[in-house]
């Protein structure tokens, strides 16, 4: 069942209960008891009235009783309705952080092909100065480039549930 079919339910409900509240309305039992009498000759009256208006006071009680197994519907159709909405808040979260992931997994992969670029390029520019080293110190008599030993690159990697970021070494 779709969300739609509840809502669809739902306002069925309410209108057949407002078509019923209605009906009842118009059918009022209208008993007037004598003034000043005692409490046990106002409910005879009203018991008078229900067995001379037998068909009505059925009725009455009928529509009455399909008002309230109406609203129990109607809650329960509500409670479904509720459901279907969190589920469906859930279910667009999960499509949002799903969107998400795919996004930081194109960004990991890029800074990783980035990072192995550039130790690429480490590597090369660590091979020219063992190269030109020797001959840089006899003529500035210093060294051409330092730090090869500690020079780091990123890399992005997961387990499954977490990334981390770690700094590996050219």
């Amino acid at each position: 069942m779709t969300i739609e079919q509840i809502l669809a339910e739902v306002a069925a409900l309410r209108s057949q209960i407002e078509v019923l509240r209605e009906e009842r309305a118009s059918l009022t039992v209208t008993v007037t008891p004598p003034e000043n009498d005692s409490p046990q000759a106002i409910t005879e009256a009203y018991r008078r009235y229900a067995r001379e208006n037998a068909q009505l006071v059925a009725e009455l009680k009928g529509i009455d009783d399909a008002i309230a197994a109406l609203e129990d519907q109607l809650v329960q159709k509500q409670a479904q309705l509720q459901q279907w909405q969190i589920q469906a808040k859930q279910l667009s979260l999960q499509e949002q952080l799903d969107e998400a992931r795919k996004i930081a997994q194109v960004h990991a992969m890029r800074i990783n092909e980035l990072a192995a670029e550039l130790a690429t390029e480490i590597r090369s520019l660590k091979a020219c100065a063992d190269d030109l080293s020797p001959l840089y110190w006899q003529v500035y008599y210093k060294p051409f480039i330092t730090g090869f030993k500690t020079i780091w690159v990123p890399h992005v990697r997961s387990d499954g549930d977490v990334w981390t970021i770690v700094n590996r070494i050219v």
